[in-house]
């Protein structure tokens, strides 16, 4: 099996449990790139959370992409060119937000540019993901979210337990309108239907003439899974979750253990 292709989710998988980037991962991605392998984010963050990342793996050729948004945006890293992207819509804010407080859970949406919140008490979660992902964070009422905003996900946040005990109550007619993946234990995303990291993976992998035999594909939530069954070779971190182990083609070291580079070592670079 000749891999091509790299897809890599971040939290979790590229970076330790300190948000960091090994030395050890760094060198690997180096030398997979050097024998021509392509290596691709495919992250929940914007774009703003990894722009970081891709200046430090030096991701920045003509020819080099990124996914973002659990697949929602696909880009060129350098000229920002948008390959493809799928959003949602002002009454998806509506019903959705509706949703939350209905369950009573913390919510908040996110734009190319700005994250917005109506819960005044705003949650921890809210302003950690605002922080990690270096985008700006305001308070709006629901009134004053308007049609104009270009969203492209949203986001049910708060204690796992609360949010596992809402998840319970959320009605099957949600289910089938989006695509709903927890993507951290205290983080529920909400997506156009059409949108996951696999349909992103395969849209990006066949516009540059790939087969799913030639790409790799490294995750360890929930969110991940959809790019793990696509991939020729879907690879689960020690870290990952149950359903990632069971659906991934072999699981490699933890995240704190430089699992991303013991795969590329294993499956590409031998």
């Amino acid at each position: 099996m000749s891999i091509k292709l790299i897809a890599i989710d971040i939290d979790g998988t590229l970076l330790t449990s300190n948000h960091q980037l090994t030395e050890e991962v760094k060198a690997t991605l180096k030398k997979a790139e050097e024998k021509g392998v392509k290596i691709v984010l495919c992250t929940g963050r914007p774009l703003t959370g990894v722009q970081d990342l891709i200046a430090e793996l030096d991701l920045y050729s003509e020819n080099d992409y990124v996914i973002t948004y659990n697949g929602a945006l696909i880009q060129k890293t350098k000229s920002q060119e948008i390959i493809s992207q799928v959003g949602l819509t002002h009454d998806d804010y509506i019903a959705i937000d509706g949703l939350a407080r209905k369950l009573n859970v913390h919510f908040h949406t996110e734009t190319e540019k700005f994250m917005y919140t109506s819960n005044r008490d705003i949650s921890r979660y809210t302003v950690l993901e605002s922080h990690l992902v270096d985008m700006p964070l305001k308070f709006r009422t629901p009134e004053e979210i308007t049609p104009d905003l270009n969203i492209m996900k949203m986001m049910m946040v708060d204690d796992p337990e609360i949010l596992d005990a809402a998840i319970t109550k959320i009605p099957q007619e949600f289910y089938n309108k989006y695509t709903i993946v927890k993507s951290t234990p205290y983080f529920l995303e909400f997506l156009n239907k059409k949108v996951d990291k696999g349909a992103a993976v395969k849209q990006l992998a066949e516009q540059l003439g790939l087969e799913a035999r030639e790409v790799m594909a490294l995750g360890d939530n929930e969110n991940d899974l959809p790019m793990i069954e696509y991939a020729g070779l879907g690879i689960a971190m020690g870290n990952a979750t149950e359903n990632i182990k069971n659906a991934a083609s072999f699981i490699t070291a933890s995240n704190d253990a430089h699992g991303v580079a013991v795969a590329i070592e294993k499956f590409v670079l031998n």
